[in-house]
């Protein structure tokens, strides 16, 4: 690959990264801080990501991969992303809200997918290139969370101008993308490749089954996480928010070079298992914690995202990929992708908001406070149900599907 074409997908990556990070992580302390959002509103919002989730697998799939190059349409995606943001930062109403993020995340989400083929088309060897190239993904989302604390605009509607500029940045940007033209059959991906049905056959297998129940299951607990995670702290007296949040994804990037010695030490289960018991501890932290009192217990909550994360959704993806074996691998990434941040996670994310406002009081001033540790217990409880589950029902083999 060419410098010039890797330093392109660098900043591709970078831009698309920096646009997500700006809000994603913020956007529950804004509706219920800046818009006076209740709780079923906020994760009604975060549950639009889940949406476009399921969605995006159809349009790159059925319409993207067979009539236009992958790079014009994200340009023409994140131009359009732009111009709703730009609508979206004038409403001050909760619910008109929803509808503006659900339409931006359906021309943000295509994008996930779009990198990666427009750079793996760039690439001889992806499993050695891509990791440099993506890296600048979390980079970028350090980058801006960190710029969103030291200027304390996590709750502002600052965060989604930010999305709007680097948006339109990288619509522009995008046109100038190695070309990356349509797939050269006229056969459009069917259905069942992209809902992955072909892996069904994995089901066959007791343990992957239970791995698959136990991942969607989890997703509910991640979901209180990114929704409810930076106003929490904020609540608990913890400073620069964002700032330190940043540190999870330090964390990530740690833990991730860890995975290859940890599975050749301990294997597929004791790997997940230790994923799902950092999950507990976690919420368990983010509920007992108090920044002025025990603020390393919100340290410690927040570092173990990288625990959490990598050892059981990456190396997931992994098991995953091992069991299926070359002829349905897609089909089986396609399926688990789909059941867990699409399903797995707008389930969580809806429950995420009603459990908010069961623990929500409001006072005669009209001030509204959160008892978060009753809050942060149900996603642990679940974690826990999930961590029993797997422990009982789960066992690791090496056999791949036929």
């Amino acid at each position: 690959m060419r410098t010039t074409t890797k330093i392109q997908l660098m900043v591709m990556m970078f831009l698309m990264f920096f646009t997500w990070g700006a809000w994603y992580g913020q956007m529950g302390k804004y509706l219920i801080v800046g818009l006076g959002a209740s709780g079923d509103q906020t994760g009604n919002a975060y549950a639009t990501f889940s949406i476009a989730s399921i969605i995006a697998p159809f349009f790159v799939g059925m319409i993207s991969d067979r009539y236009f190059s992958a790079q014009k349409v994200m340009g023409v995606l994140n131009i359009i992303g732009a111009g709703i943001l730009y609508f979206l930062i004038q409403t001050k109403d909760p619910d008109a809200f929803f509808w503006y993020i659900l339409a931006y995340t359906l021309s943000f989400a295509p994008n996930l997918a779009l990198s990666s083929s427009i750079a793996m088309n760039q690439m001889q060897n992806p499993e050695k290139e891509f990791p440099s190239i993506r890296v600048l993904g979390t980079i970028a989302w350090i980058a801006v969370t960190n710029i969103v604390g030291y200027y304390a605009i996590g709750d502002k509607v600052t965060i989604f101008q930010i999305s709007m500029f680097t948006s339109l940045a990288l619509g522009i940007f995008a046109f100038f993308l190695p070309d990356t033209p349509p797939k050269a059959t006229a056969k459009a991906s069917s259905l069942g490749e992209i809902l992955g049905t072909e892996a069904f056959v994995l089901f066959k297998d007791r343990s992957y089954a239970i791995f698959f129940i136990a991942s969607v299951l989890v997703c509910i607990p991640l979901s209180f996480y990114y929704a409810h995670a930076n106003l929490s702290l904020t609540e608990s007296h913890m400073s620069s928010v964002e700032n330190k949040m940043s540190l999870g994804q330090v964390s990530e990037v740690f833990f991730m070079l860890l995975i290859p010695f940890a599975l050749s030490k301990f294997g597929i289960k004791k790997m997940l298992i230790v994923g799902l018991v950092a999950w507990i501890i976690r919420f368990v932290c983010f509920g007992y914690g108090d920044g002025i009192s025990s603020e390393w217990i919100l340290y410690l909550a927040i570092v173990l995202h990288g625990v959490c994360y990598d050892f059981f959704f990456v190396t997931g993806q992994i098991y995953t990929d091992n069991k299926a074996g070359d002829k349905i691998k897609n089909s089986a990434q396609g399926l688990i992708t789909l059941a867990t941040y699409g399903i797995g996670m707008g389930i969580g994310s809806k429950i995420s908001g009603i459990v908010l406002d069961k623990f929500s009081t409001t006072d005669a001033s009209g001030a509204v406070t959160h008892d978060w540790t009753s809050v942060w217990m149900v996603p642990a409880g679940i974690a826990a149900v999930v961590l029993v589950l797997f422990i009982v029902f789960f066992s690791e083999n090496k056999t791949k599907a036929a």
